[in-house]
């Protein structure tokens, strides 16, 4: 148990195959997880639904990076039951001060409906959390996360868990010992997650690996 995180015990901890959980919002102290399993997309075979690529084409919403961090954790923490605490949620926004801590957000209408945010180290990205307030919101923004990781260098997309909603879109589970050996592999090469050269193709982001439902 650990009752205070900093942002470098993080980083260092993400780089071993950790990261932390607290079990309650109002909980004092984190625990640190290295489940046996490990959920991951493979970058490259995201898992788009014809319904999903009909709203992804659309285009009836826009789509920001980091234009509202704390939101996105804020609304990430903003259920029954959380593992965000306050000492998480104060770290990983000191996280993305320094540059390290990422996030993807879906508006329509001005209104913020979906996202996603992670910590990038190397080419390694480390998936954290999301949320949804409209039906769809949180695959728009894995969607368009997963183009970006692809299309700017990153190996590794880590989810930590699979989940039904994750394995839906492509993500699979992997032993601790093969993301270990992905880990190390991304931890070696650079990759930046706001690559200026880095440019939106909604056809493509549709068109990854249609499924037929």
């Amino acid at each position: 148990m650990i009752k205070y995180l900093s942002p470098e015990v993080l980083l260092f901890a993400y780089q071993q195959g950790l990261f932390p959980m607290a079990e309650s919002r109002s909980a004092k102290q984190v625990q640190w997880i290295q489940p046996k399993k490990r959920g991951i997309f493979q970058l490259g075979n995201f898992h788009i639904s014809k319904s999903l690529r009909r709203i992804i084409l659309k285009e009836d919403y826009s789509v920001m990076i980091n234009s509202c961090f704390p939101k996105v954790v804020e609304k990430c923490a903003d259920r029954n039951e959380t593992w965000i605490n306050d000492d998480i949620y104060n770290c990983y926004c000191k996280l993305h001060e320094d540059g390290f801590a990422h996030s993807v957000e879906v508006w329509k209408d001005s209104r913020l409906i979906g996202g996603v945010y992670g910590v990038a180290i190397g080419a390694a990205f480390f998936g954290e959390s999301m949320f949804s307030d409209v039906s769809n919101g949180s695959k728009i923004a894995l969607a368009y996360l997963h183009d970006r990781l692809l299309k700017v260098g990153f190996l590794l997309f880590d989810t930590q868990f699979l989940t039904e909603h994750l394995a839906s879109l492509g993500a699979i589970e992997i032993t601790q010992d093969q993301y270990l050996i992905k880990l190390e592999k991304a931890l070696n090469k650079n990759a930046t997650f706001a690559d200026i050269n880095y440019s939106v193709d909604v056809e493509s982001i549709a068109q990854r690996s249609t499924q037929t439902s």
